[in-house]
């Protein structure tokens, strides 16, 4: 079985510092926050054989973190993971990527996407009802076989204040 995990970038700068929002990059505490929350996820003994991110810089940002403190040796952009992009190209690429037989990864991106992603992967349709906080994580356990979308379970869902004490 396959988990993924669903990672909200960290605390990022104000929009109204940014005449383009992509080039927001994480604050300082975003930063420190980040790296306390992946350190913690080092610590439960996860390990992501990928990374995919958003190609923004804040998201980037917190995926080179999860990296830098060995969650994963390998960090890729992926553009569908840019605010209001389409879970049907992340499916393509998982379909491929599944075959390969790992069992883990992550995914990187911002809110209110990732939120209606794992309620389209647990319940088939999006209902608003999931919120991931920044620096916050969706686990997801996928099916070994068949669509993961409304056939997957919920693993973990934690606001990243539960992993910063």
């Amino acid at each position: 079985m396959t988990h993924l995990y669903l990672i909200r970038h960290g605390i990022a700068a104000d929009r109204e510092l940014y005449e383009i929002d992509e080039e927001r990059p994480l604050t300082k505490e975003g930063a420190r926050k980040t790296r306390k929350v992946a350190q913690k996820l080092v610590e439960l003994n996860l390990k992501f054989e990928i990374v995919l991110s958003s190609p923004l810089v804040r998201a980037r940002q917190t995926a080179d973190i999860l990296k830098s403190v060995g969650l994963s040796d390998r960090v890729e952009e992926f553009p569908p993971l840019a605010p209001e992009g389409e879970i049907n190209f992340w499916l393509d690429w998982y379909r491929n990527w599944s075959q390969t037989g790992k069992e883990s990864l992550a995914l990187v991106g911002h809110q209110p996407d990732l939120g209606n992603w794992a309620e389209m992967l647990i319940w088939g349709d999006v209902r608003g009802a999931l919120v991931v906080k920044k620096a916050g994580i969706i686990g997801i356990s996928l099916p070994e076989t068949g669509s993961p979308i409304g056939n997957s379970q919920l693993l973990w869902l934690s606001p990243p204040k539960f992993l910063l004490s």
